[in-house]
Order: structure tokens, then C-alpha cells, then sequence
């Protein structure tokens, strides 16, 4: 009898966990706990033409009171160029709206760019800056090099696959 009364507690959690674990795999793709692994520094040396090594995780600076802290991924060449992607999640497409707005006011003037992506610019320095959702990302590069033409379309190629995986 007592065996009979452990059992119906231990289905419904066993029903508990299997209706929660199907809610979470219908929510999509999620983010990645390691941010930088959204750009391996195989594909940033592959899209730029320079061997990058593995980046560096560290914490992006609070840009505004009412955002979150973002993750900083920066790779860097033997011959000291710099490859920055900084990424924040907000807590909501609204909040990412907003703030990519208030800060598109400060690095301009700005060139809209068209992709995968919710909306995006180049600023007066050549590094672009992404929202995708409540996702805001920029990538930059430094020293920019000779071509900037050619520099915009490959941080765009970057940019379109991070998107891609949004």
C-alpha cells in the first residue's frame, strides 16, 4: 500500500519535468553560454583574410543605467590587429530598440545597412553595429586597413552569420 502512495508523487514530477523540458526546447535556439562561440576564430580568420587567435571573454561595459553588462569576444593577429565583437542581450526587443536607437545618436553620422538583421548601421569609424531581436551586437576591427570598402562588406559577412544564429 505504501508503495502506492510514493508513486503517484514521483509521476507527477516525472510529468512536471517532461511538459517543462518541451515548453523550453519550443522556445527556440536560446543563446549560447559562451557568446564568443557565436564567431569561432576560425571564420573571423577565414572572412577577414588574418589568422586570429581564439578570443579573449571579457565583461562589455554598461552603456546606459537601465541596460545589462555584454560580453566582449577580442581576437587578435600576431602582428597586433584587433577584432572586437561585443554583444548584449536585453531583456526585451523593446528595451533593444531603444537603446540601439539613443545610441546610434553618438557614433555618427551613420550608413544604414540591409540583411538578416532587425536594423543595423556603419559609424563615421567603419564598425557596424546589429540589433536582430533583443540582441545588439558590434563588430570592429583595428587597425581598419587599407580598404574600407572591402573591411565593411566583411564585418557584413560576420554580422549575417551571428544573425543566423539569433
Amino acid at each position: 500500500m505504501s508503495q502506492f502512495r510514493t508513486t503517484p508523487p514521483r509521476i507527477a514530477c516525472f510529468v512536471a519535468f517532461t511538459v517543462l523540458a518541451g515548453v523550453v526546447a519550443l522556445e527556440g535556439k536560446g543563446f549560447p553560454t559562451d557568446a564568443c562561440t557565436l564567431l569561432p576564430a576560425t571564420q573571423v580568420s577565414k572572412v577577414l583574410n588574418q589568422t586570429f587567435g581564439s578570443p579573449s571573454r571579457t565583461w562589455a561595459p554598461v552603456v546606459a543605467p537601465s541596460t545589462v553588462r555584454g560580453t566582449d569576444c577580442i581576437y587578435r593577429t600576431q602582428s597586433g590587429t584587433e577584432f572586437l565583437f561585443r554583444i548584449y542581450v536585453e531583456p526585451s526587443v523593446d528595451v533593444a530598440k531603444e537603446t540601439f536607437t539613443k545610441l546610434s545618436t553618438r557614433f555618427g553620422p551613420n550608413k544604414t545597412v540591409d540583411g538578416n538583421w532587425d536594423e543595423a548601421y556603419f559609424d563615421a569609424r567603419h564598425s557596424l553595429h546589429v540589433r536582430k531581436g533583443k540582441e545588439r551586437y558590434f563588430l570592429r576591427l583595428k587597425p581598419l586597413g587599407t580598404d574600407a570598402d572591402q573591411t565593411e562588406q566583411q564585418l557584413k559577412n560576420l554580422a549575417a552569420s551571428v544573425a543566423g544564429q539569433l
